[in-house]
């Protein structure tokens, strides 16, 4: 079935009739105007191509740019250079950009992520996104307005990298420019990343950014309230607004060309409200009619953008409405042809090729030994930091209290002053606005470590790591990086400051995100080996990491008796990532435990050899990739694996151990003991629900006694 904007195009344009008006001076030229309007077309049968693709067994994807094909106009007010985050209804932007750059063949390489190609150029198959890397277009698949974040980040490090004296992909003058829909900028991912702008700006940092709000009216089948958009923006304080009607192109062009100068020259942020129609539904499977009137559609038709540049082209004489036809056919016929050309091209044939983009490669090698006096981990983890900003320039510290105060527990003491207020610094209060940041500085190819205050903290921005950090370099193949090490204070047993959100022992929103390393040091010797083994993975192969640091045992000092120092160690040396670590050598247990339980576990083992049973203890250490070799060692080396999980009994390490010792055909016995499913209640009432030494000892004795 014909599609009504295809139809109504043909029909409307071939009565058009033309003024004879030349173009004024200083207006969009009529060479230029048929430039974009060929990227409009262009846009427009990619649309088409992609449900024609869905009909005949071969396309994936059919949410189209139809009814935004203004966008171009923004294309052209910037430059190639200039780094682009894109909404999914840019393709006229898209390919207006790579016309800019010689070489590029960008219908088909849309083409090719329509039908999921393996040799589509940027995601390799695993995707349908509009990205590149020689046209600085960095490829999206935002879960609603959440690359709003990470454009936030890359408009900082363009201005920190120049400040530091950095080699960046994009020059000093660069301008970021991020577009999203009308519905979108409701989302809260979006208001942050604005008022965290908003904030740079107001304290006199400079933050060249173009935020991009393509309003067609309606998300889905939700209608934006008319007006809402310039009510919510078009006076905000410190954020220069700009309106443009997106389906007429000479007025988009030259209100985008005045957007991207004002950020281009003031370095502020700005706000392009680009008024468009949304064509053809949201995607192929949308059923319009069942929440839009007739009449509704067919305004939108009137004001088709194709329909409005064709009438710019006939009135000023650029154009006859036969030549716009054949135009339109024209490309019609070429995209057409390509989109048959690749519509066998080979897929991901095997979750091989899927997960490449995931594949640690790093060489494990063994332990580098750390020397020197006995530190806590606290310490530890400060004097590595120090030692890592002196070697890696590029390496920045921020987040909430971590530059004048050093920290909630003094973690960060000193930094500020040791390598400078441009690269350890204080944040706002915002958690995805953090990590926003660290997203960008990483894709400027810096090496950011936010600090996210508490584990409970995290989980609103979580998706910032999950659906932003992690999904990059998998939907780019591996063009794109944004390499991080985020430090989280997380987990419980803190004494005199309890309750829920600094006592948190959920993981896991984080165990489950492929490709993340997340390391979880005890001792002080392994939280400086670990974290630099962290910053080697993202500075040589662009890993997201995350460091999950035991409040508890930032100050701790002693094992077993009070003065023992026994859990002081020196700081440095290297703990290959995925290697376990083992205490004792006993025939009868292996504890299997990380963190604060390695503490519990190895005064519950001391207790236990007073009652005869002899234990070895198990440090994961690495939550992910689990080191599941190590683990299978030391549980066939007793034949009885005892796991003791500070996290809960649902979704908790034990959970994954246990796993991995079934796959392996382990087959002695097991047991767990874990965290109660609840969350941490304030004071005394909180060991109730917490793994314990006594828990731990209980166990294994129960565990030891069942009959074999």
């Amino acid at each position: 079935m014909a599609e009504p904007a295809d139809v109504h195009f043909l029909e409307t344009a071939a009565s058009l009739e033309g003024s004879g008006t030349p173009a004024p001076p200083g207006v969009l030229s009529d060479e230029r105007c048929l430039e974009l309007f060929d990227a409009q077309l262009g846009s427009r049968h990619l649309d088409l191509a992609a449900r024609h693709l869905q009909a005949q067994g071969h396309g994936f994807y059919t949410i189209g740019s139809s009814g935004h094909e203004g966008n171009a106009a923004v294309a052209a007010a910037l430059r190639p250079d200039d780094p682009a985050l894109l909404h999914y209804r840019s393709g006229a932007f898209f390919l207006e950009r790579a016309r800019q750059v010689p070489g590029r063949n960008p219908l088909r390489d849309v083409l090719l992520g329509l039908v999921a190609a393996a040799e589509e150029p940027i995601a390799g198959g695993r995707h349908k996104v509009f990205g590149s890397h020689p046209l600085n277009v960095i490829p999206q698949t935002s879960t609603i307005a959440s690359h709003l974040p990470r454009a936030l980040g890359v408009a900082f490090a363009i201005e920190r990298a120049a400040r530091l004296g950095l080699d960046s992909p994009w020059p000093r003058d660069a301008i970021t420019v991020c577009s999203f829909g009308d519905a979108s900028a409701n989302h809260s991912t979006a208001t942050g990343a604005i008022n965290a702008a908003i904030n740079c700006g107001f304290q006199g940092l400079p933050l060249p950014l173009l935020f991009v709000c393509e309003d067609n009216g309606i998300g889905i089948s939700v209608r934006t309230a008319l007006g809402w958009i310039h009510a919510a923006y078009g006076s905000r304080p410190g954020l220069a607004y700009f309106h443009a009607d997106g389906c007429d192109l000479a007025d988009a062009h030259a209100v985008s060309a005045q957007a991207a100068e004002w950020v281009r020259e003031h370095r502020r942020p700005a706000f392009l409200h680009l008024r468009t129609v949304r064509l053809m539904g949201h995607a192929g499977s949308d059923v319009e009619s069942s929440y839009r009137t007739p009449a509704e559609v067919a305004s939108d038709l009137e004001r088709d953008p194709l329909l409005q540049t064709a009438r710019l082209l006939i009135d000023r004489g650029a154009a006859k409405a036969k030549d716009v036809i054949d135009l339109y056919e024209a490309k019609r016929a070429e995209v057409m042809a390509l989109a048959d050309e690749i519509a066998g091209a080979p897929r991901l044939s095997s979750a091989a090729e899927v997960m490449a983009p995931l594949r640690y490669t790093g060489i494990r090698g063994g332990a580098e030994q750390a020397a020197g006096d006995g530190v806590t981990m606290a310490q530890a983890i400060n004097r590595t930091l120090g030692e890592l900003l002196d070697e890696r320039p590029g390496m920045l510290v921020f987040g909430e209290d971590v530059a004048r105060k050093g920290g909630v527990y003094g973690v960060t003491r000193g930094l500020m002053k040791r390598s400078g207020a441009a690269r350890v610094f204080d944040t706002i209060l915002d958690e995805q606005s953090i990590l926003g940041l660290a997203l960008g500085f990483g894709t400027a190819g810096m090496l950011p470590v936010p600090e996210i205050q508490y584990l409970a903290y995290l989980h609103n921005a979580a998706d910032q790591i999950r659906g932003e950090a992690a999904t990059l370099p998998f939907f780019s193949s591996g063009r794109y990086r944004n390499p991080m090490v985020v430090r989280i204070a997380g987990y419980a047993y803190q004494k005199g400051f309890g309750g829920h959100f600094h006592n948190d022992n959920a993981v896991a929103a984080l165990r489950d995100v492929p490709g993340l390393v997340i390391a979880s040091p005890a001792r002080p010797d392994d939280a400086a080996g670990m974290l630099r083994a962290c910053m080697d993975a993202a500075e040589g192969e662009g890993r997201v990491c995350v460091m999950l640091e035991p409040i508890a045992l930032y100050h701790v000092r002693d094992l077993h008796e009070d003065g023992d120092g026994g859990w002081l160690a020196p700081a440095g040396g290297r703990v290959p990532i995925g290697l376990g670590r083992t205490y004792g050598d006993g025939g009868d247990l292996t504890i299997v435990t990380f963190a604060n339980g390695l503490r519990m576990s190895l005064r519950a083992a001391r207790r236990l050899e007073a009652r005869g049973v002899r234990c070895r203890v198990l440090d994961l250490r690495w939550l992910a990739p689990m080191p599941v070799d190590d683990l299978l060692r030391e549980a066939r080396a007793t034949g009885a694996v005892l796991i003791a999980d500070e996290t809960r009994r649902t979704g908790g390490v034990s959970e994954g151990v246990l796993t991995a010792l079934a796959d392996a055909g382990f087959q002695g016995r097991t047991a767990r003991v874990a965290c109660e499913d609840s969350f941490i209640p304030l004071g005394d009432a909180a060991y109730h629900v917490l793994l314990s030494e006594d828990a731990i000892e209980e166990a294994a004795l129960k565990l030891l006694t069942w009959p074999r």
